[in-house]
C-alpha cells in the first residue's frame, strides 16, 4: 500500500484556461499528481462540454433537456481535481486578474484555438513578461501556425489528417474512426510530459518556457511506428480490420457467443495453437513452416483458426489456448464488463464518479493508470460548482476583499 506522504506536484500551481477533452484531461492529470489546479471559465460557463449531454441532478442521469440543478456528466468526468473560477478574460479588468493570478502560479495550460490567447492578450509572451518563470503550455489541434487555416481541429478532423483512419477498417471497407477520441486524450499525456519536463528544467535554470504539443503530430508519430510506407511499396494493405497478417497468427476470431483475440506469433504458440486445432501436421507444411511464408497464407490459416474457433464459446478457446497451452488469447470483452471490473477499480484504473452535492451518481469514470510505491495519485476530489472557489482564490491569493470580489461579481467580470 502507498505511503501517505506529498504528492510530487504539491506547490506547484496551474492557471488551467482548458476546455472540451484534450486540455482538460491534462490539467487533470497535474491536479492527481498533486498540483492545485485553478480551472478559469467564463462567467456562466464557458466550456461548451457543459452542454454535452447526459446530464445528472437529484434525479439521477437524464439524456433529455438540461435541468437548473443539473450538471453534465462530462464535466463530472473531467474537472475533477481542480479548483473553479469565473473570469472574463475579454475585458480589461479580466486580463488585469488573470495576469496577477499567473503571478501567483508555475504553469499556464491552454488549448483555445489558433490565435486566441493573442488576442486575449493572455498568450506566452504576454504572460512572459508578468512571470518569466512561467511554464506555458499550449495544445492544439493541428498546430499553430495551422497548417490548415480555418480549419477547426476537432478530434474526427485530427484522425482523418493523421493517416489513422486509413489504417483503421478492414481492407476492403471505409478508412473508419477509432472508437475513442484518441487525438484528445493522447496529446494531454504528451503535454504533461513536457510540463514536468520543464519544470525539471526550470529547477536548475530559473527559466520557464512555452511547451507546445499538436493533435495531428502526436498522432502522426504513432503513424511512423508501423512503417506503413515501406509495408505499402511492397504491396501489403494499409487497412487490416482484425487481423495483422506480417505477424500471422494475429487477429481476432469469431466463436459461438462472441470473439477471441488470439497471438500466436512465436513458434511454441504456434505449435500450441496447432495442437488446439489438432493440425499438428502442418507444422511440416511449407506454407506455415516458417512466419515469411505463413505471411502469404494468412488468409488459409486464419480461415483454418476461424472454422475452429465459430464451433466454440469464447471461454471454451480460451481455455483450449490458454489455460491448457499458454497461447495467449482472450475473450474480446464488452465496455460495460470492464468499467465494472473490480480489479480495474481496485488499481484506479477507473473509479466512480462522484456529484459534489449528491454522491455517488451510478457511472464511471477516467481514473489514474499509474501505481506509485511512495503515494497514491488518483482523481479524488470531485468537480466542483462553476465559480465555486471565486472567494478561496481571489480572497486568497490576490487578496482580495468580499467587497471587491462582490463588485467585480456584479460588473460580469467573474
Amino acid at each position: 500500500m502507498a505511503e501517505s506522504i506529498s504528492r510530487p506536484l504539491e506547490g506547484i500551481r496551474v492557471l488551467d484556461m482548458t476546455v472540451a477533452l484534450a486540455g482538460p484531461y491534462g490539467s487533470m492529470l497535474l491536479g492527481a499528481l498533486g498540483a492545485d489546479v485553478i480551472r478559469i471559465e467564463a462567467p456562466g460557463g464557458g466550456d461548451l462540454a457543459r452542454t454535452n449531454p447526459p446530464f445528472v441532478g437529484r434525479d439521477g442521469i437524464n439524456f433529455g433537456a438540461r435541468a437548473d440543478d443539473e450538471v453534465s456528466l462530462t464535466i463530472l468526468n473531467r474537472a475533477r481535481n481542480k479548483r473553479s473560477i469565473t473570469l472574463d478574460l475579454k475585458s480589461e479588468r479580466g486580463r488585469e486578474i488573470f495576469m496577477n493570478l499567473a503571478k501567483q502560479c508555475d504553469v499556464v495550460i491552454e488549448n483555445m484555438s489558433e490565435g486566441a490567447t493573442a488576442r486575449l492578450g493572455v498568450d506566452y509572451e504576454s504572460v512572459k513578461r508578468s512571470n518569466p518563470k512561467i511554464v506555458y503550455a499550449s495544445i492544439k489541434a493541428l498546430g499553430e501556425p495551422s497548417a490548415y487555416p480555418g480549419l477547426k481541429g476537432m478530434d474526427i478532423i485530427v484522425q482523418a489528417l493523421s493517416g489513422l483512419m486509413e489504417v483503421t477498417g478492414v481492407a476492403d471497407g471505409p478508412p473508419t474512426r477509432c472508437g475513442l477520441p484518441v487525438a484528445d486524450l493522447l496529446a494531454p499525456l504528451y503535454a504533461v510530459n513536457g510540463i514536468l519536463s520543464a519544470l525539471i528544467y526550470r529547477g536548475r535554470t530559473g527559466e520557464g518556457q512555452h511547451v507546445k504539443v499538436s493533435m495531428l503530430d502526436c498522432l502522426a508519430s504513432w503513424i511512423a511506428e508501423e512503417h506503413f510506407d515501406v509495408f505499402g511499396k511492397a504491396g501489403y494493405a494499409m487497412r487490416t480490420g482484425n487481423f495483422q497478417d506480417r505477424l500471422v497468427p494475429f487477429g481476432v476470431y469469431p466463436t459461438k457467443d462472441g470473439h477471441v483475440a488470439i497471438a500466436a506469433v512465436h513458434g511454441d504458440w504456434f505449435r500450441g495453437l496447432l495442437d488446439a486445432l489438432d493440425q499438428l501436421h502442418l507444422l511440416e507444411d511449407a506454407r506455415f513452416m516458417h512466419r515469411g511464408a505463413r505471411v502469404k497464407h494468412a488468409a488459409e490459416l486464419n480461415a483454418m483458426i476461424q472454422h475452429w474457433t465459430e464451433r466454440h464459446t469464447s471461454d471454451e478457446v480460451v481455455r483450449e489456448l490458454l489455460e491448457k497451452r499458454s497461447v495467449p488469447c482472450a475473450r474480446v470483452r464488452r465496455p460495460d464488463e470492464v468499467l465494472h471490473d473490480p480489479r480495474l477499480h481496485e488499481s484506479g484504473a477507473v473509479m466512480n464518479l462522484q456529484h459534489p452535492r449528491f454522491g455517488d451518481i451510478g457511472a464511471v469514470g477516467m481514473g489514474m493508470p499509474i501505481q506509485f510505491s511512495k503515494f497514491k495519485a488518483q482523481f479524488d476530489q470531485p468537480a466542483t460548482e462553476l465559480g465555486s472557489a471565486n472567494e478561496a482564490v481571489y480572497g486568497g491569493l490576490l487578496n482580495l476583499s468580499k467587497s471587491e470580489i462582490d463588485e467585480l461579481f456584479k460588473a460580469g467580470v467573474i
